[in-house]
């Protein structure tokens, strides 16, 4: 049982009867006896809520700034109407609207609620419980019980960084020999006999050629192709950390018609993680990759393994990433460097590009990948990537007051230990990209294909 808004407004009005009654005593027993009666009716004629049957159908995809919806089919096995509220409960996350319905469901027969979800975060969101309150015809008690109706819906990643990709495709026909401008590589494939010049390979001198010119003559080679590139994602404590701005909207508080619920304040906008924006950088180098011919793996870590996909067709790359993507959440644990190392070494036995989307934290990587650092760049070509908080650069450029000061004095020295652990990096051989969360994705991939066009790969 449960009394609505309408019978403490009615206690209320009997309260301020009953204080200007000659007699309260009398007025306070009448009160009390016609709001019982009152009560009494309703949950006499208010409908059962227990023979209630729920059926689902709907949306169980949906990426990140989407629109899904979920339909709720609401079956009365029961003998007699019912009437009132139903809350379909989900994470805040979720973004569920309405948050109240109202019912009408006759004995016997279906009504259909149809939910709007609007998620703020990946990950799978299940529907918690679904709670019917069913009033009486007076509206001062109600029936209420609550029933299960499993539903998830997976939220996956956006993929915004795709609007770089058609411009990225372009270059990469260049390096392909698509187009006029023509890079060429030291891969395997021939593709034609220049001049020597000074700093070629002396092991590219065909001398059969040189034989019959005046010149000594080099073979060229265009940039191979189905080589492999491994992305790792650290899902440690350091992905964790919100940079940026959020490029999806969260969805405010949607009003409670029925009184059910408190309303809430409307939620922030705080930018994405870390992790998030790695996974977007990601998937566009996945795409691109994939359509240079290359073949793709991932692998998440901090402590343990959190994901892999290895050996996806070009065609299903992007869906089986953004499925593997999509429920992995940065743990607040401090990432095994050398347990990732070795994850790597046992997966990738032939030479590849291993890119690292991390943090360039001088701290966690001193402590963490330098040491085993080695181990991997003496087996593979090594890129790291991480992204930068554009909120420190903006610091940095403050000056106004003292305490802006002392933030830009703090803001240069986390840049400057940014720039010494990028320094340490590439003498040991490792490429560098530290880019802000809305260039990250476009600068991995230019690396990419600087790295294609120079034939390291």
């Amino acid at each position: 049982m449960a009394l609505t808004g309408r019978a403490g407004l009615l206690a209320a009005l009997g309260i301020v009867v009953v204080l200007l009654a000659p007699q309260p005593g009398a007025a306070l027993a009448g009160v009390c006896l016609l709001l019982a009666a009152g009560i009494v009716i309703d949950l006499a004629f208010a409908g059962p809520v227990r023979p209630l049957r729920f059926h689902r159908s709907g949306d169980t995809l949906v990426r990140l700034g989407e629109r899904a919806t979920v339909e709720l089919v609401v079956e009365n096995a029961g003998d007699r109407r019912v009437r009132g509220l139903l809350r379909d409960a989900w994470p805040p996350s979720a973004g569920a609207a309405p948050r109240v319905a109202r019912v009408d469901v006759p004995a016997g027969e279906r009504r259909k609620v149809v939910m709007t979800l609007t998620p703020t975060r990946r990950g799978d969101r299940s529907s918690v419980a679904v709670t019917v309150r069913s009033l009486g015809p007076l509206g001062l008690a109600a029936r209420q019980g609550t029933h299960q109706a499993p539903w998830t819906v997976r939220v996956l990643p956006p993929f915004l960084s795709r609007k770089h990709l058609p411009s990225r495709l372009a270059r990469l026909r260049e390096l392909d020999g698509r187009h006029p401008a023509l890079v060429r590589g030291q891969g395997t494939e021939f593709d034609t006999l220049r001049e020597y010049v000074v700093g070629d390979d002396v092991r590219s001198i065909d001398w059969r050629a040189t034989a019959r010119r005046d010149d000594v003559v080099v073979r060229t080679w265009r940039p191979e192709r189905d080589r492999r590139v491994l992305i790792v994602l650290d899902t440690g404590r350091t992905s964790a950390g919100r940079v940026g701005e959020a490029p999806v909207p969260l969805a405010g508080a949607t009003p409670d018609p029925g009184g059910l619920l408190p309303r809430p304040d409307p939620l922030p906008t705080p930018g994405w993680p870390r992790l998030d924006w790695s996974m977007d950088a990601a998937l566009l180098l996945a795409a691109l990759a994939a359509r240079a011919g290359d073949r793709v793996d991932f692998l998440a870590h901090d402590r343990a393994v959190r994901a892999w996909v290895s050996g996806a067709a070009r065609t299903e790359l992007l869906s089986t990433l953004v499925n593997a993507m999509a429920p992995i959440e940065a743990e607040l644990v401090e990432a095994d460097a050398q347990g990732m190392v070795a994850a790597v070494l046992a997966r990738a036995k032939r030479r590849c590009l291993v890119v690292l989307l991390t943090d360039l934290n001088p701290a966690a990587l001193d402590e963490g990948l330098m040491p085993v650092l080695p181990q991997l760049s003496a087996r593979h070509l090594v890129l790291v990537a991480g992204v930068s908080d554009p909120r420190v650069t903006a610091m940095a450029a403050r000056r106004g007051t003292a305490e802006e000061v002392y933030d830009a004095a703090a803001a240069e020295q986390a840049r400057l230990g940014r720039r010494r652990i990028t320094a340490r990096l590439r003498r040991h051989g490792v490429e560098v990209v530290d880019a802000s969360p809305d260039d990250i994705a476009p600068a991995l991939a230019d690396a990419y294909l600087a790295l294609k066009a120079a034939g390291r790969l």
